[in-house]
Formats: structure tokens, C-alpha cells, sequence
């Protein structure tokens, strides 16, 4: 078996969400696993500190997920049409393997969610690809080949899934849903490709 490794950070549901759906995707694919992990929240005060582990929910990623996964799904609500700095937080400290260039050569695609219509979904999406680009991991998004991707009247676009989660919803459309499993499929399958090559 070979892990897929599921990264979020999520506040309000929505991308954790998401991040289940993309989860059932990669499982779907013979001998492929998700490995769903979460990213604790920052701070303004310096002096606060979060436990090693969550109170509920997945376990925290570590460099150590980045490492043995054969392929990566990053998950992050929109800030500001920017991905929300806990998980560019987290990012930021995976210097260590790019210098060594693990993560080279994997396959990885992003989701995101947002609270308003118009609130930057596909500039936060290519944000996302920027540092998976740079640590040389191979980009896959969601095809037009994928029927909701054309049908869709919530969320969806060509760079990775998104959900439109408005002020007082989590629950996603059954497009969003669909365009999630068919991310996990695609990194699933391009790393079973890979592995095999």
C-alpha cells in the first residue's frame, strides 16, 4: 500500500469536508491509502503553543507524512485570495526537504473552500501550487473530462475542487463532492503510474 497524504487546515468544516471527500477518491484506487493529516492553527501571541495533538479530528502532519507519501492533496479555506497561514505556516517550515528534494517528482494537486461567491478560489488554488512547484512535485488538477466540472453550479474549476460554503453552510453540493473524489483518484493513480514506471 501507498499513501496519498490529505494536508488541511480548516476552521469551520468546509475544507475538512473536502478533505474527507478527497480521501475516498485516493481509496478508491487499488493499493493506494489516504493519509488524512490537519495543521494546528498560528498565533499572534508568541508565547501560545498547540499540543502535538489535536483534541479531535486527524493527527497534525509532519515532515515525516511529507517524506514517506507517494503523493500530496493540500487543502485550505481562502484568505484574502490566499491560502490561510496556518497552512502556509506549515509550508514555510518544509525548507529542509526541498534542499533535499523529497518531495521532487510526486504528484500533487490543492482544494479549497470559500465564504463568499467571488472570494478568490482560483487565486488561491494557484497560490497553493506555487511551493508544490517549487519542492519540483508534479501538478494535477481536475479535468474537463470530469462531467460536473461542466455542470457544476456551486463550486469546481480545472485547478482543483472548491466549494462555495457562503456564511452558514458546510455542506457541499453533490458536484463538489464528486470533483473531490475525482482529485484524490487522479494524485492516486498518477502515483501509481509513477511507482510502476
Amino acid at each position: 500500500m501507498s499513501d496519498i497524504l490529505v494536508v488541511y487546515y480548516s476552521r469551520h468544516g468546509s475544507t475538512a469536508a473536502m478533505a474527507r471527500h478527497v480521501a475516498r477518491g485516493v481509496e478508491e484506487i487499488p493499493d493506494m491509502r489516504a493519509r488524512l493529516r490537519t495543521v494546528p492553527g498560528v498565533s499572534a501571541t508568541c508565547e501560545a503553543t498547540t499540543g502535538d495533538i489535536p483534541e479531535d479530528g486527524p493527527p497534525f502532519a509532519s515532515a515525516t507524512d511529507l517524506v514517506e507519501c507517494a503523493g500530496l492533496a493540500l487543502g485550505s479555506p481562502t484568505r484574502f485570495g490566499n491560502m490561510a497561514a496556518p497552512l502556509k505556516y506549515f509550508l514555510d517550515g518544509t525548507g529542509d526537504l526541498w534542499l533535499a528534494g523529497a518531495l521532487a517528482g510526486k504528484p500533487a494537486g490543492v482544494f479549497t473552500s470559500t465564504g463568499s461567491l467571488h472570494g478568490g478560489q482560483e487565486t488561491t488554488l494557484l497560490s497553493m501550487m506555487l511551493p508544490l512547484l517549487h519542492h519540483g512535485m508534479l501538478l494535477v488538477g481536475v479535468p474537463y473530462t470530469e462531467s460536473a466540472l461542466r455542470s457544476t453550479r456551486t463550486g469546481g474549476t480545472p485547478y482543483g475542487p472548491s466549494h462555495f460554503a457562503g456564511e452558514d453552510t458546510t455542506a457541499l453540493s453533490s458536484e463538489e463532492k464528486t470533483l473531490c473524489r475525482a482529485l484524490g483518484r487522479r494524485i492516486a493513480q498518477t502515483a501509481r503510474r509513477l511507482e510502476h514506471a
